[in-house]
């Protein structure tokens, strides 16, 4: 039993990899299921044992591309003590990953549409809005922000970060909207959360 659950596993991850590579290619309505099969060298079979349908193997990329970008801002605040410079740095990762061809294709341009704008955003909030709602709270806490503001502005800054990303997957010129959207995030997080350090040096 353990051998068929591990080649189960084996085989459901092989077809998470190989639709990821064709979603981000040719996109959710250019890629079909046997190109997935053809490409993963699978049976129909063995793929509706694991997705009973076309749009649940696209979820099952989405999340594992969701989760990549978790590990990867993660990483990006690593060995950064003060929370306020570790979401800011999360925020940067969140610009450098926009530029990406699976996340844009798959997470910003595919997933809303496949999946339902709500889906979609409810995963985003669960992948991130908790660590923004605690950073904010801290940020109160030393006098950064208003504390009856600290929600409003985790929200703020969600969709403000998401929204930055859209644009990114959508520009011509990928590095000139990267650029321009890092800028953006560092002058956001000077203005709202920078405060006290301003008020120290005036």
């Amino acid at each position: 039993m353990d051998k068929r659950a591990e080649r189960g596993r084996a085989t459901r991850d092989q077809l998470v990899e190989t639709a990821t590579q064709l979603f981000a290619e040719y996109g959710y309505e250019g890629t079909s299921i046997e190109a997935v099969l053809d490409a993963a060298g699978v049976s129909r079979g063995s793929l509706y044992h694991h997705f009973a349908t076309k749009e649940a193997l696209f979820e099952a990329v989405f999340m594992a591309v969701e989760e990549r970008i978790g590990a990867e801002v993660v990483s990006a605040w690593d060995g950064t003590d003060d929370v306020v410079a570790a979401l800011r740095a999360g925020c940067l990762e969140w610009m450098r990953l926009a530029g990406d061809q699976v996340v844009q294709r798959v997470v910003l341009i595919d997933a809303p549409a496949v999946l339902g704008w709500e889906r979609w955003r409810e995963v985003e909030e669960e992948n991130a809005l908790g660590g923004i709602k605690a950073v904010m709270q801290s940020a109160a806490a030393d006098g950064r922000i208003p504390a009856e503001l600290s929600d409003a502005f985790a929200h703020i800054l969600l969709a403000t970060v998401n929204e930055l990303a859209l644009m990114i997957a959508k520009a011509e010129d990928q590095t000139s909207a990267q650029n321009t959207a890092r800028s953006a995030v560092d002058e956001l997080f000077t203005r709202l959360l920078d405060r006290r350090d301003q008020a120290g040096e005036s």
